[in-house]
């Protein structure tokens, strides 16, 4: 289950993903514009059957796309990653009425995905949603006169195949590719105090009546907004999965691209750590190279170790989702875990150690540097993977 090396063909594949993600997708990441979705680069992924992959391959091969785009291209990466995420729930539990809608759009990259469960007040705690879907009430009453569905609300015809069964009011925020994407996966609460319980996923096209967004300006370069729900409606044909079932859609997304956010940390922390041995190496300071100062070397070293030891705590958890092992939570978190926060050490000592030409404008590790602190917080922040890894080992403890 565990990979400790990886096969001849998988590093051929990673070589070759690095070369096409500096040679043909650097180039269009350069030309989008900071906090917009940049089509011509999905448009891109899609025609080199890099999204495709995304629903043919196990969490390995996911692994290894992410951190070999990431390594030449953080864009690139994040925007393969973003599909990924807001179409997988499509993928996973749709039905194929949903799946042949969008996912065509999705592999081509003309149609961008988003994945929308963060709140102002639900971030770290998922299981505290409050976006409601409430009962429609207009709806019931065509069901039970067998009135016209339109009779009692005309905007009832905008959501398909029947009046709407559901009505979501409420907030979402801090999610990528909003308000700009063209569907969005949206976890609310069907059933009120249930906690996890009582969240159903929903299919939503962007282009619902009442469902409005507005971008936030961040600290990372791809879009991310708040989404506004004005009684969006919704039928029983987008629910995802089953209805107050939705809790298992989220947590069996992120348990997949919770380990893929690692392989991006580790992807990043590889280029700062060349970057570094090619500066070390080559930089005269005190009468030789910066390489030659016994703690200069040492930080050097660390760096490695941390680095490798990170890839391959992301291979053993992806092995192990491929595999359907039983602790995947545990592995998924630890993945997570080690990964971001040792990439964010690499990155940082990179900088220290490239001194201030680092911190210029359009350097690598100054990008790296901005790019590399939100994926300790997104799709559970440490603080929660310490906590479910926590969970996990205690649970298991008791089981003995």
């Amino acid at each position: 289950m565990t990979a400790f090396s990886l096969e001849p063909v998988q590093l051929a594949w990673c070589a070759e993903l690095r070369a096409l993600a500096a040679e043909r997708l650097g180039p269009l990441a350069d030309k989008g514009e900071t906090g917009r979705v940049n089509r011509a680069l999905v448009a891109e992924l899609g025609s080199l059957g890099l999204l495709g992959r995304l629903f043919t391959s196990g969490a390995l091969d996911l692994c290894l796309m992410r951190e070999s785009l990431a390594y030449a291209c953080t864009e690139a990466e994040t925007a393969l990653a973003l599909q990924g995420l807001g179409a997988h729930p499509v993928h996973a539990y749709g039905t194929r009425a949903q799946r042949d809608r969008w996912l065509p759009g999705v592999t081509a990259g003309t149609a961008i995905a988003a994945f929308a469960l963060s709140e102002p007040g639900a971030g770290s705690d998922a299981a505290a949603l409050e976006l409601r879907a409430e009962a429609d009430a207009a709806a019931q009453d065509d069901r039970a006169s067998d009135a016209p569905p339109s009779a009692a609300d005309p905007a009832l015809t905008a959501a398909p195949d029947g009046p709407a069964r559901w009505r979501l009011s409420g907030e979402k925020c801090w999610i990528s590719n909003a308000p700009e994407a063209d569907f969005y996966t949206v976890f609310a609460r069907t059933t009120p105090g249930a906690g996890a319980r009582g969240v159903t996923a929903f299919l939503v096209p962007a282009d619902r009546p009442g469902l409005t967004g507005r971008g936030l300006d961040m600290l990372s370069p791809h879009p991310i907004g708040a989404l506004d729900f004005d009684a969006v409606p919704v039928t029983a044909d987008d629910v995802l999965g089953e209805t107050d079932r939705g809790f298992r859609v989220a947590m069996g997304t992120l348990n997949l691209f919770r380990p893929s956010v690692g392989a991006f940390a580790v992807g990043m922390a590889q280029a700062a750590l060349d970057a570094t041995l090619a500066h070390t190496a080559g930089r005269d300071a005190f009468g030789g190279k910066l390489k030659d100062l016994q703690t200069v070397a040492h930080q050097v070293a660390e760096m490695a170790v941390r680095t490798e030891a990170a890839r391959l705590m992301v291979h053993a958890a992806a092995s192990a989702y491929d595999a359907d092992a039983p602790d995947v939570p545990r592995r998924s978190a630890m993945a997570k875990l080690l990964a971001t926060e040792t990439a964010q050490y690499v990155v940082d000592t990179a900088v220290q150690l490239h001194g201030a030409r680092a911190l210029q404008r359009g350097h690598l590790l100054e990008h790296l540097y901005r790019e590399v602190r939100a994926p300790r917080i997104y799709e559970g922040a440490s603080e929660v993977q310490r906590g479910i890894i926590a969970k996990e080992l205690y649970a298991r403890q008791e089981a003995r």
